[in-house]
């Protein structure tokens, strides 16, 4: 995301954020797409960034990180929480003299997972919750944020409600729901060492696609719903899609056949949002063990089984959580 895309950045401040508050803010990681929901669907995952802020008044903005990211990410005013946080506090009338932020990261960067949604839903949140009661905003002018900062709301829409998320866009509105899935569904993630980038992975798309693949994949996509919510045994068929996945395979050629071998057992396996993390939606535990077996054999064919990390996960059902820590 640009410093470009950050609304507000020059307007006029009313108000100074007092110290002495502590906000801490938990995000789950999201999977976007599905296979054929492009832009559209998005799943949160039991898998978490955990962030705090604390305002100061000595003109210091610091922030500290653990875990994922710590290694290259800035500590001082550029790390892009804190210029998210501080971009939605002057859109609002406020800033704060100076910001404390801890963030313990563990949902992997340049992976598909959700890190950036993740990190822009945990700045609006975190700036909400600085702001005067009166002043915070409805959860309807948070997604438009958030939807805004990122480009579309398929991974920050999960990330704010938890469960599934359908979104769209009318005439530059975002809108999304939250749909509740079956619990016995399983997804299980094979996480690569290497990454990819959304811009370059976007960049691989056709500029235009025949009508009957667009009626075809929108007919999966469809189904796909039917088989998260209510009919698992559907999932292997509704994650069938014509409109990235192949198109993208070239820059994730491992996550690639990984997907090809998955599904050639029968298993509902996609690319997590942009890739190259490859998530299989297993019906129930006893498939997500045998999805996992499946995993291992395969990296261990290809020689690849210390570079890829496979989680067993669940499905958030509840979205980002705010903590409001006691005065001292």
């Amino acid at each position: 995301m640009s410093s470009s895309t950050l609304a507000g950045e020059d307007a006029a401040v009313a108000g100074r954020i007092a110290p002495g508050q502590r906000i801490t803010v938990r995000v789950p990681a999201t999977s976007a797409n599905l296979g054929p929901g492009f832009d559209s669907l998005g799943l949160a995952l039991a898998f978490y960034d955990t962030v705090t802020v604390e305002p100061t008044d000595d003109g210091v903005f610091q922030a500290s990180v653990t875990g994922e990211g710590a290694a290259n990410l800035p500590t001082d005013e550029s790390h892009l929480i804190i210029r998210t946080l501080r971009s939605t506090l002057r859109q609002a009338g406020y800033d704060a003299g100076g910001l404390r932020l801890e963030a313990e990261n563990l949902i992997p960067h340049g992976r598909g997972m959700g890190s950036s949604a993740a990190a822009v839903v945990s700045a609006v949140l975190l700036a909400n919750a600085l702001l005067p009661e009166q002043e915070r905003l409805g959860a309807g002018k948070i997604l438009q944020i958030c939807s805004g900062l990122e480009g579309h709301p398929d991974n920050v829409a999960p990330a704010l409600s938890g469960q599934l998320a359908i979104s769209w866009e009318e005439v530059g509105v975002f809108y999304s729901t939250c749909v509740p899935i079956c619990h016995d569904i399983v997804p299980v993630v094979a996480i690569p060492s290497y990454e990819l980038s959304t811009e370059t992975a976007r960049n691989l798309l056709p500029a235009s696609v025949p009508h009957h693949v667009a009626a075809a994949n929108s007919g999966r996509a469809a189904l796909l719903v039917q088989a998260l919510t209510r009919d698992p045994s559907l999932l292997r068929a509704g994650t069938e899609e014509w409109l990235h996945q192949r198109h993208r395979a070239p820059a994730m050629e491992p996550s690639a056949a990984l997907i090809d071998a998955l599904r050639s057992q029968g298993h509902a396996a996609v690319v997590s949002g942009a890739g190259p993390t490859v998530m299989t939606l297993a019906a129930d535990e006893a498939e997500a063990a045998q999805v996992q077996k499946a995993i291992a054999a395969h990296l261990e064919q290809h020689d690849m089984p210390g570079s890829w990390r496979v989680l067993k996960l669940a499905v958030d059902t509840d979205g980002a959580k705010v903590e409001e820590h006691p005065r001292d």
